[in-house]
């Protein structure tokens, strides 16, 4: 049964939008000592390992080999894990971990108009509102890079970054069709999905990794351990306690985060557009969700 958020669903959604906000910064870090492949791997292998330990610790079953269930853990696990991982590991070599972040902002706006056609979720005059404000703000912030296509990795990798965002958006569509399993279960299983790809891929293009130095050691570590897998049980607390919706309020938070860690921990210059791009894009969001939002904060 949901509650109305006690002070512990609001500590807990504040920490996941920290955890999530700083995740691209850590990937950045990653990075100086690692290949974008690699450093995909080790966090959907991390993460896998540490999800299905828990999973023996609490006794939580595999599930029935169902044909329809395992279709859907493959599918997600691609697109919430090896090919997004992969896309963001890869564009963040050439864009601020800070666009990163902000690329994100744009997943649930992306969902409304996948869900209006693929679930029973139909688009009104307010959501079509918001999210073609949203869409607008992307336009902002990738406007330039679609002007210089052809010219060098940087576009590339900010389409990498936005196409990462549909993905995650794809695998939200799939998540509310996949049958009934338990959460944990299904986020141990999808991980398990990525590192069965993505391992193969590193051994051939990059090799066995080793430690590369103390910064990009630690980040690996940080990236399975923590926004992969402890931050998926927080997730889950978190919806037990308090609800979806309220669970939406860490979409506001992830890209004010990464911007600031990434303008003030690794001194990244954030010109005038993101900051254009967040204010049109988080305003197109909370349109799009006005009324659950007014629900969750005053009650009715």
């Amino acid at each position: 049964m949901v509650h109305q958020p006690t002070s512990r669903d609001w500590s807990g959604v504040i920490t996941l939008g920290l955890i999530w906000g700083g995740t691209f910064m850590v990937v950045t870090m990653a990075l100086e000592g690692y290949g974008p492949v690699t450093v995909a791997t080790a966090r959907t292998t991390l993460g896998a390992v540490t999800l299905l330990g828990l999973m023996a610790v609490t006794r939580r079953r595999m599930p029935s080999p169902s044909a329809g269930l395992w279709g859907f853990i493959v599918i997600i696990g691609i697109l919430s894990t090896a090919l997004p991982f992969v896309l963001l590991s890869w564009g963040q070599q050439y864009v601020p971990s800070a666009f990163a972040g902000l690329s994100m902002a744009a997943i649930p706006l992306m969902v409304l108009p996948l869900a209006h056609f693929f679930s029973d979720e139909p688009m009104n005059l307010r959501r079509l509102l918001g999210v073609s404000l949203g869409f607008s703000g992307a336009l902002v912030l990738i406007g330039p890079g679609l002007a210089q296509l052809g010219t060098g990795a940087e576009p590339l990798a900010q389409l990498a970054c936005i196409g990462a965002a549909f993905c995650y958006s794809c695998a939200s569509i799939f998540t509310r069709r996949c049958p009934p399993i338990d959460p944990v279960t299904l986020a141990a299983l999808t991980l398990v999905v990525g590192a069965v790809i993505l391992v193969p891929i590193m051994l051939v293009t990059e090799g066995i990794p080793g430690w590369e130095g103390t910064r990009p050691g630690l980040a690996i570590l940080v990236l399975g351990l923590v926004p992969t897998a402890f931050a998926t049980l927080l997730r889950v607390s978190i919806i037990r306690s308090a609800g979806s919706v309220f669970l939406t309020l860490v979409n506001y938070q992830v890209p004010i985060w990464s911007m600031v860690f990434g303008a003030w921990i690794l001194s990244e210059a954030l010109p005038i557009r993101f900051y254009i791009a967040l204010a049109m894009i988080l305003t197109g969001l909370a349109i799009s969700q006005w009324f659950s939002l007014r629900k969750m904060l005053t009650g009715r």
